[in-house]
């Protein structure tokens, strides 16, 4: 195995593709809460001075955060796992009656091989309950649709004054393994 780095379409293209576009899009604020999937966008948002990277407490104070980004003329983008959206049903009603762009990147629980049960409902409910409060939503479970899907949410999210998510399929991530 040659170590020239990593071959397209691999995991770290697609963790380092949603970076990548989230910069091709101007955007100056990643906010989050740690989440093991988003791990390489929010390293390369940390080490990168021309982003305000922001460490949540809960989900829901990213969409206040980043309506008060765009009023300052800044693009953001919210970063957080499925479980998160739960917690952040009441606070979409901000973008559906304020219209100002909101870009999420959601990746996937209770999908695709998951081992903890209490992940399930909510990550089989995320994508219905997004839509439900009018955010467009993609999925991506290959690694050569993160860049596109993702720029496209990003273009119709910031263009277009919308809600817009790419849902992080858990194939993209790979299975999760119960450590005692």
């Amino acid at each position: 195995m040659s170590d020239a780095g990593p071959t397209p379409g691999s995991q770290v293209d697609w963790r380092q593709d949603v970076f990548r576009i989230l910069k091709e899009a101007d955007v100056k604020h990643v906010v989050y809460v740690p989440d093991a999937g988003h791990s390489t966008a929010i390293r390369l948002a940390d080490e990168d001075n021309a982003i305000n990277s922001v460490v949540l407490t809960t989900e829901e104070e990213g969409i206040g955060y980043l309506a008060g980004a765009w009023l300052g003329g800044e693009r953001g983008a919210l970063l957080m796992q499925s479980s998160g959206v739960g917690n952040c049903i009441n606070t979409l009603a901000l973008q559906a009656c304020t219209r100002f762009p909101l870009l999420m990147v959601v990746t996937m629980r209770g999908d695709w091989a998951e081992f903890n049960a209490w992940q399930n409902p909510m990550g089989q409910a995320t994508e219905k309950a997004l839509n439900l409060m009018g955010v467009l939503t993609w999925r991506a479970d290959e690694p050569q649709d993160v860049a596109p899907l993702l720029h496209g949410a990003a273009s119709m999210a910031f263009n277009g004054d919308a809600a817009c998510a790419l849902l992080l399929g858990q194939r993209l991530i790979g299975e999760k393994q119960w450590v005692k």
